[in-house]
């Protein structure tokens, strides 16, 4: 046998045990369901949300099937490390500093972070009207880390919570001054709804691809051919209108982004 015929055979090999595997285990995708409208949890503990659809489209696409594993979100990536998870689709920032450990797959969607404070807080200039503030982040996050790097120095205090549940809850009642999150989590966790009548976005949007990155993408672990595999099959779905399906049940604008 040549080595031509040889490398042939042994791809073949490798591809049916690939499919094989795809086709008999279930890939377990990693979640935190408690970042509403991208996941989060009914009355009757089923997961909904963006990434749960975009994720099940993806496995539909690839012909292989899905298992759920909820975490919390500074638990993900070591979860994906040990192989607990084969993949991580939640709301995960595509960074340098992630990209260090993990693989990304291109985005699934791209949104700037924001900051939300009280109406009559009377802050108009970011950073320099936090001094003395106390902002609430999800812990492990890129909010945390700009937080840290850019609004401490400035004389904020910063508080880090499991989830941005319970962020929302310590801003809504007073236990903290502010929070950074990303827009659309604000939005329509917050200020869309009857409680949050009285806070609002203050400062910029926040896009500094240092800390958050190009887009928001589907993490696995380094080299792992399921990085192709998710890659092909996202190209898919944003062709044949199943991304865009997806996209108007949650959303009335772009979340894809430029």
């Amino acid at each position: 046998m040549n080595i031509k015929t040889l490398i042939g055979t042994l791809s073949l090999a490798s591809a049916l045990a690939f499919n094989a595997h795809a086709a008999d285990a279930p890939l377990k995708l990693g979640i935190e369901a408690a970042y509403p409208p991208f996941a989060s949890k009914t009355a009757d503990n089923q997961i909904v949300g963006f990434d749960y659809d975009i994720g099940q489209a993806l496995c539909a696409e690839m012909k292989v099937k899905c298992e759920w594993k909820e975490n919390e979100f500074d638990g993900l990536i070591p979860a994906l490390k040990v192989k607990k998870v084969d993949a991580i689709i939640s709301s995960m920032s595509i960074t340098p500093d992630r990209m260090k450990s993990v693989d990304f797959t291109n985005r699934y969607y791209r949104i700037p972070a924001r900051l939300v404070v009280r109406k009559n807080s009377g802050i108009t200039d970011v950073p320099a009207q936090l001094k003395g503030l106390r902002i609430g982040v999800q812990r492990s996050t890129n909010f945390e880390r700009y937080v840290t790097d850019k609004f401490v120095p400035a004389g904020a205090t910063i508080v880090s919570y499991a989830s941005q549940n319970e962020v929302f809850l310590d801003l809504l009642g007073g236990r903290i001054d502010a929070t950074m999150a990303s827009s659309v989590a604000i939005d329509e966790a917050l200020l869309k709804k009857p409680e949050g009548k009285d806070y609002t976005f203050v400062g910029p949007a926040f896009t500094e691809e240092q800390y958050f990155g190009t887009g928001i993408g589907v993490a696995v672990r380094k080299g792992d051919p399921l990085q192709e595999r998710f890659n092909q099959a996202l190209a898919s779905i944003r062709a044949n209108g199943t991304y865009a399906k997806i996209e108007k049940k949650y959303f009335d604008f772009d979340i894809y982004g430029e």
